[in-house]
């Protein structure tokens, strides 16, 4: 039994990194390119096993090297990946990843085995998901599996984070057994797609008003905003050169859901994830620029000296 449940994704990621992104028809000479483990369910149960929380993790991935080298990675950082469903007949999801210079990064995404989770499979799982204290979900698995999994969590009072990538219209009824949703500026757009709402502050209001507990914005440089209908807060993001953001939003979720785990105020919780998606930035890779515990720690003591006292030092 673990605290913690990632339903979700797994790929293998192949990055290139480029000077900039080639216009259409052309070809440009790259850097270099680097195959790392990835996948946004994958990357948010590895940021908390790293962390040191205590996390399964439910996916799908194919019978072939690459779904060996994912799993082997996982448990290295401290992950429980028994119940992985292994495909016969399906490949390992893949990512192909462009990353330019500046740090910014364009993805395309095969499923392959990540859709091959099913509802019948999250029923076999249930008592995994019953067991729980949270349940952090994504949308790279069929989104039927997402809806089924929230269910189950919100049947048994378990607390569901949803971050809601790929975004996608979901259920209006869904909102309301959502305890945390995590979009991005461009994602809350796409959530919202159809109400008609001109600004952010009104697809804010909508998501409210369908009942979800709160909604927190990654905005990259500009840090994190956390809207609720008692509060608002805001956590600028930590200040450090940027190398490649990719993953950088799934080690926010990962390490944010590690804070309510362990059952740190929300605004703490908030400061921890934004110190460790920050030192995530500086390094390149998803998986492979996931910080430990002590070097988020670190980096809150210098960030906000009053909330390391309090974590760490009471």
């Amino acid at each position: 039994m673990s605290e913690i449940v990632v339903v979700g994704s797994m790929n293998m990621d192949f990055v290139v990194s480029v000077e900039r992104y080639p216009q259409r028809g052309e070809t440009i000479i790259g850097k270099e390119f680097l195959m790392s483990p990835g996948g946004k369910g994958a990357n948010q149960a590895a940021t908390i096993g790293n962390l040191g929380g205590d996390v399964t993790f439910l996916a799908a991935c194919g019978k072939d090297i690459f779904g060996d080298q994912l799993l082997t990675n996982l448990k290295s950082f401290g992950v429980n990946v028994e119940h992985v469903i292994r495909c016969e007949d399906t490949p390992t999801g893949i990512a192909s990843i462009t990353l330019e210079s500046k740090g910014e990064n364009r993805i395309v995404v095969i499923p392959g085995a990540n859709h091959r989770l099913s509802v019948s499979n999250i029923e076999r799982l249930a008592e995994e998901i019953k067991k729980a204290k949270v349940v952090l979900l994504q949308l790279e698995i069929p989104l039927e599996t997402v809806l089924r999994t929230i269910e189950i969590a919100y049947e048994h009072n378990i607390q569901v984070v949803l971050d809601p990538a790929p975004a996608r219209k979901l259920p209006e009824e869904i909102y309301a057994k959502i305890d945390y949703i995590l979009p991005n500026e461009g994602e809350i757009t796409q959530l919202c797609a159809g109400y008609n709402l001109i600004t952010e502050k009104e697809r804010i209001n909508k998501l409210l008003a369908l009942g979800v507990g709160g909604i927190l914005i990654t905005k990259g440089e500009q840090g994190v905003t956390y809207y609720s209908t008692e509060q608002t807060i805001t956590q600028p993001a930590i200040q450090t050169k940027v190398v490649d953001t990719t993953g950088a939003g799934d080690i926010f979720a990962g390490a944010f859901v590690f804070g309510l785990q362990k059952g740190w105020a929300l605004e703490d919780s908030i400061k921890f994830a934004t110190c460790a998606a920050g030192l995530s930035v500086a390094r390149q890779g998803a998986q492979s620029s996931i910080p430990t515990f002590t070097e988020v720690k670190e980096a809150l003591q210098v960030m906000d000296p009053s909330s390391y006292q309090k974590l760490f030092c009471a």
